[in-house]
C-alpha cells in the first residue's frame, strides 16, 4: 500500500506519441505519471499541451480531470462544446470520442480507470 503525494516526488515527463490523434497545428504533450496501480487499470499524473486540435478517445476507460493552467474547448460527439478552464473538474466516461481545441496551452491533473471494452 503506498501513500502518494505529487508534490514529494520528482518525477520526470515523457513526451505523448499521439501523431494519429492530431486534426490541426503541432501539439506537444507531456505526461508525469505519478501513479500506476499494481495491476495498471487505475493511473493519476500530470498531463499538459501546447496549442492544437487533437482527438483524446475514452477507449476502454474513464478519466476524471481537474485543469490547473489554461483553457480547452472540447468538443464531443453529441454536438456539444464545452470551455473547461483552470479551476474546472469533470469526467470523461467510457467510449467518449472528445476533440480538445487548445489555443495556447492546457494543464491538468488526471486519474484513469481502465474499464471493460464496450460491447
Amino acid at each position: 500500500m503506498q501513500f502518494v503525494n505529487f508534490a514529494e516526488l520528482d518525477t520526470k515527463p515523457f513526451k505523448k506519441e499521439f501523431a494519429e490523434d492530431i486534426l490541426e497545428g503541432a501539439p506537444e504533450q507531456n505526461v508525469w505519471s505519478y501513479f500506476v496501480g499494481a495491476d495498471g487499470t487505475f493511473k493519476s499524473g500530470m498531463w499538459d499541451s501546447t496549442a492544437g486540435v487533437f482527438r483524446g478517445p475514452m477507449n476502454d476507460q474513464i478519466e476524471f480531470c481537474h485543469i490547473l493552467e489554461g483553457e480547452a474547448r472540447i468538443e464531443t460527439a453529441d454536438g456539444a462544446s464545452r470551455t473547461v478552464k483552470a479551476g474546472d473538474a469533470f469526467v470523461m466516461d467510457n467510449g467518449l470520442q472528445p476533440v480538445w481545441h487548445v489555443k495556447s496551452y492546457v494543464r491538468k491533473h488526471y486519474v484513469i480507470l481502465a474499464v471493460e471494452p464496450k460491447a
